[in-house]
């Protein structure tokens, strides 16, 4: 992973994305799928997002590339924010996204050849055919993809190999900014590894700076700098990954990381699980004040009155909960 740390490249302001869900004769209510989420990532970072399925983990970075349009929020792109569609096409140019399923994600009718170079092909990047084919090829060697490869089919691959398809894709425009949803969930475990590593090798050799959505945790931890914890389309803890996983504030992170497997059978047997109580509420009927006080050991009175702020309480550690002061003592 970067070591030097710049301005943030990508700064997220007060997003939100609800999406109207139809309840009754004519009827709709919101479903605050992301609900005033605020972050930051530094040129050659990775901040890994974390939380239950359902949370909006994959729709915050949807949003962001706006794939969804945002209900309400900013999306600063290097400083400059990202409204207009000529603002957007440019953002496009210089962020790109891998997805979750391999087998979903591409084309079964396009070779693989095409597929790689589709974003060159939107974006008018080659001026001749040899060109767009020498890029192709140099994208497939950066994925460990053979040439012989090009004229393949997907379905002819195995899930480990769509995937670094679909990640040679992603690079064609030459990004700065890749968001990761799940890129490994649907792996085996062996090759899980092999994927994450390069990830790694092409940020440390195109600087790249990723958006890593996952709900492994130790994945997370392996490759990500710091890591942001959400819970029912709310942050409520981002912090330096070392410091998350030492030092979790919130009852839901702490929750999170007791469930973490350890290779060490005797800190495994030492190790407390937090168990939480009762299932996730409905994002189209979430609790009132925190949405995490109807599980929480702690909830009080002032939890279910208002939502805690989201704010800094240590360098760089941010937290919303009325009660951090309280049981982190």
């Amino acid at each position: 992973m970067a070591e030097t740390k710049n301005a943030p490249l990508v700064d997220i302001r007060h997003l939100k994305k609800y999406f109207n869900i139809t309840v009754g004769a004519f009827q709709t209510k919101p479903l605050k799928a992301v609900d005033d989420v605020s972050f930051f990532i530094n040129k050659g970072e990775t901040l890994g997002l974390v939380g239950e399925s359902g949370c909006g983990k994959t729709t915050v970075g949807r949003t962001i590339l706006q794939l969804y349009k945002p209900t309400g929020g900013e999306i600063y792109y290097d400083g400059k924010p990202v409204k207009t569609k000529r603002d957007l096409k440019e953002f496009r140019t210089k962020a790109t996204m891998v997805f979750q399923d391999p087998y979903s994600s591409l084309n079964p009718r396009m070779t693989v050849s095409d597929i790689i170079a589709e974003p060159l092909d939107v974006h008018d990047l080659c001026k001749t055919k040899e060109e767009r084919r020498e890029r192709v090829l140099e994208l497939m060697n950066y994925v460990g993809l053979n040439s012989e490869h090009a004229s393949r089919y997907a379905h002819e691959f195995s899930g480990g190999q769509r995937q670094r398809i679909g990640i040679a894709r992603s690079l064609a425009v030459d990004p700065e900014f890749i968001v990761c949803d799940e890129p490994v969930s649907a792996l085996d475990v062996s090759i899980q590894a092999q994927v994450i590593n390069m990830f790694d090798e092409l940020q440390d050799k195109l600087g790249l700076t990723y958006l890593f959505i996952a709900h492994d945790l130790l994945v997370v931890r392996h490759i990500s700098d710091r890591i942001a914890v959400m819970y029912l389309g709310k942050m409520v803890e981002l912090a330096n990954a070392k410091e998350i996983y030492d030092h979790p504030l919130h009852p839901y992170s702490k929750s999170l990381i007791s469930a973490v497997p350890v290779p060490d059978p005797k800190i495994a047997r030492a190790n407390v699980r937090i168990a939480l109580k009762g299932d996730i509420p409905s994002p189209l009927n979430a609790p009132s004040g925190c949405p995490f006080r109807t599980r929480c050991q702690y909830a009080c009175d002032k939890c279910a009155e208002s939502m805690p702020e989201f704010k800094e309480v240590s360098a760089g550690h941010f937290v919303a909960c009325h009660r951090t002061a309280e049981i982190n003592d």
